[in-house]
């Protein structure tokens, strides 16, 4: 029974990480696979608003090319030329030199002169569209971007600070100690959520204010992890050994003791990646964290909360599973990996 367990433990796990690699391959190439590559994937029709899934129709597009962009920012910005898309009825008519359409909810005609830039495509949105005429599955893939993004900042700057001090405090003890368990109990004292807003707003409004605000609330947790495991072992035998060799401090501790301390620092980091995620989804939901017409998950629900009761409630539910879904598999793994290096429990 308990190996049945253990398995189904580790396949939900794989399963987990096979999610998460999945996100960021979609995260880092959205801009390549987004039926909308144009920059945050704000292109807008009006005519054709909160559309269901598989809404298919004409658009005409006119491109107007940019004077140069790289292969790298169309990669990280998306594509700069700007393309004016209009959604129009399937009777139309093409010449040589001319184009007849007409408009979608219009009745009159219009004729154009025929360019190169100037195509008719049949563009389906398959996730719909949201309340500004938006594909939505371009802006779910864009947006996962800011999701995972965060993550790995914040929990990036939570390690460079939690590291530092919590093995300061542990290796050496003494006054340095006091000084660093105060400075973390005063920080653990305040709500997170109200530290993340007061930096955010002291920082103002933006993505980068976000990132800094979340990194500098999540390292306290990580501090006390490395303190109490640095504690535990400078006083094992290597440890010893390594002082009477005469190695230098900073040393040991990068050498000999950080390394030996990855396995709780590994699972909280996951806690925090998690943690860091919900907290930007809320902060953009609130109007303090990612601003339009950036795609943030968070701000996605807020655009379309309202909609849940009349019938579209896909609009704000697509969103919102994803982010439970990329959260949970973080919080399973660090269960997983905490059950898989914890000696007592599988002894």
């Amino acid at each position: 029974m308990f190996l049945k367990t253990a398995h189904s433990k580790h396949l939900l796990a794989n399963l987990c990480v096979g999610f998460i690699c999945l996100g960021c391959i979609l995260a880092v190439f959205a801009y390549c696979i987004a039926p909308d590559n144009t920059a945050n994937a704000n292109t807008m029709h009006v005519t054709i608003q909160t559309k269901p899934p598989g809404y298919s129709t004409y658009m005409l597009q006119e491109i107007s090319p940019a004077k140069q962009q790289s292969l790298w920012r169309k990669f990280m910005n998306g594509d700069a030329s700007f393309k004016k898309e209009t959604p129009i009825d399937k009777d139309f008519t093409i010449t040589p030199t001319t184009i007849t359409y007409r408009p979608l909810l219009q009745n009159d005609a219009i004729t154009i002169t025929k360019t190169q830039n100037t195509i008719i495509l049949k563009k389906t949105f398959w996730l719909g569209t949201d309340k500004y005429g938006r594909d939505l599955l371009s802006r779910l893939l864009v947006g996962a971007r800011i999701s995972f993004s965060i993550g790995v900042v914040a929990v990036s700057i939570s390690l460079l600070i939690g590291l530092l001090l919590g093995a300061i405090a542990g290796y050496y003890g003494g006054i340095i100690d006091s000084v660093i368990m105060w400075f973390i109990n005063v920080t653990w004292s305040i709500p997170t959520i109200l530290l993340v807003i007061a930096i955010t707003v002291s920082l103002g409004k933006g993505l980068w204010q976000i990132y800094v605000a979340v990194g500098l609330t999540m390292w306290v947790e990580v501090a006390r992890i490395v303190r109490g495991q640095t504690k535990s072992i400078k006083n094992l035998q290597y440890i010893e050994a390594a002082k009477v060799l005469g190695l230098s401090n900073i040393r040991i501790i990068t050498k000999h003791i950080l390394p030996n301390i990855i396995g709780p620092v590994i699972v909280i980091s996951a806690s925090n990646f998690a943690a860091s995620i919900l907290v930007e989804s809320g902060l953009s939901f609130l109007g303090l964290g990612a601003q339009p017409p950036t795609p943030s998950w968070g701000i996605i629900i807020k655009n379309h909360y309202n909609y849940i009761v009349t019938g579209k409630a896909y609009l704000a539910v697509i969103p919102g599973t994803l982010i439970v879904l990329l959260v949970l598999s973080f919080m399973i793994i660090g269960n997983t990996l905490r059950d898989t290096w914890d000696v007592k429990s599988n002894s």
